[in-house]
């Protein structure tokens, strides 16, 4: 495809929000599955009820599927980066949980009246090749005509029910690992009004597409307990969560959480998408924040992430080993930022 011809599609000027950030407001979400009645089986081992990544069932005593999707609007404007990332994210939710991606449904929502049909072919083609990465098979999926464009998988992974990680694993004395930096959706609307340049966006895109696979053997290798990714209801979102399943308090310190360079700085200037907000009403009564706390970074740790790392946390005296092999796989941002805690007043104490 002629370059000249891919610059002429600005996927992002056809969506108000893109990537992870294009999620409901977490509050409202919260409150129409309220009502819903869940299901029980013995062979279930998580379900939506307790807000874990995928659902796991067992089919044997040492073979659980993992099951599990995720589409959203572009986030970049590239399609065959949109496929990359879209897909990346979409498997992650296997990786959160221990296990292995098996195979993968295209979910494809796009208009070939509105786009040029070699978008979508660009699309599905970042897609398959980061399917393929995954050492998954892409087996078919499921197109409607829609507009703006939306692209994702439903995923099928595989787990030893013995090794599962969930939202309820966190134990005091334990600590806190992040794999990737935050601050994408800052960087994006920082890029969207020239506060920062294409090129300074570039690390961001590269950690979006980079698949959280790669993380799981060393971390089942150190016995991590609690792991959640971290996408769109930011780190604060989805530390709660881990600390309402395990029933603790996590204790952040945001000055050791990884960021983008340029994060801190877009924020101080105000450039705060609207999501942030949505993110910090959303875990407003389950935090309580510390004297020693900059405000900035708060809203950085609401940051709606696309495709973000894993959370996790680990024994306190095999936290350093873990961090040196995550580091030698291929994750140079890996950082040490909070501990486990005894549930107290609050589930999570922000510093």
């Amino acid at each position: 495809m002629d370059s000249n011809v891919k610059k002429d599609v600005k996927l992002t000027q056809s969506v108000e929000y893109g990537g992870c950030s294009a999620k409901l407001d977490p509050k409202k979400l919260e409150t129409l599955l309220r009502g819903m009645p869940g299901f029980s089986h013995p062979d279930l081992l998580t379900g939506f009820e307790t807000h874990d990544d995928a659902g796991a069932y067992r089919i044997r005593d040492d073979l659980a599927l993992i099951f599990t999707t995720d589409f959203f609007t572009p986030i970049v404007d590239d399609p065959y980066e949109f496929g990359q990332i879209a897909a990346a994210n979409a498997l992650s939710d296997v990786y959160a949980m221990g296990g292995e991606a098996l195979m993968a449904l295209n979910l494809v929502m796009f208009s070939v009246t509105k786009l040029p049909e070699w978008v979508l072919a660009e699309i599905l083609r970042g897609g398959e090749d980061k399917v393929r990465e995954a050492g998954a098979l892409v087996v078919g999926g499921h197109t409607i005509d829609d507009h703006p464009p939306k692209y994702g998988l439903a995923v099928l992974g595989t787990v030893h029910p013995d090794r599962l990680w969930t939202n309820d694993g966190a134990r005091p004395g334990q600590v806190l690992l992040l794999t990737k930096p935050l601050g994408g959706a800052v960087m994006k609307a920082g890029k969207e009004v020239g506060m920062i340049s294409e090129e300074a966006y570039v690390p961001v895109k590269e950690t979006m597409k980079q698949l959280n696979r790669f993380a799981v053997a060393p971390m089942q290798e150190a016995g991590v307990g609690g792991v959640t990714d971290v996408t769109g209801f930011g780190l604060l979102g989805h530390a709660m969560r881990l600390a309402q399943g395990s029933k603790v308090t996590l204790r952040i310190d945001s000055r050791q959480v990884p960021v983008f360079e340029q994060v801190p700085d877009l924020i101080r200037q105000g450039c705060v998408p609207g999501a942030v907000i949505r993110n910090l009403r959303f875990t407003e009564d389950t935090v309580r924040d510390l004297p020693s706390l900059d405000p900035n970074l708060k809203m950085m740790m609401a940051d709606p992430q696309t495709s973000g790392g894993l959370l996790m946390s680990v024994d306190a005296d095999k936290a350093d080993a873990l961090k040196k092999e995550l580091v030698r796989v291929g994750y140079p941002h890996v950082a040490q930022i909070g501990e486990v805690t005894p549930l107290g007043e609050k589930h999570l104490l922000l510093a």
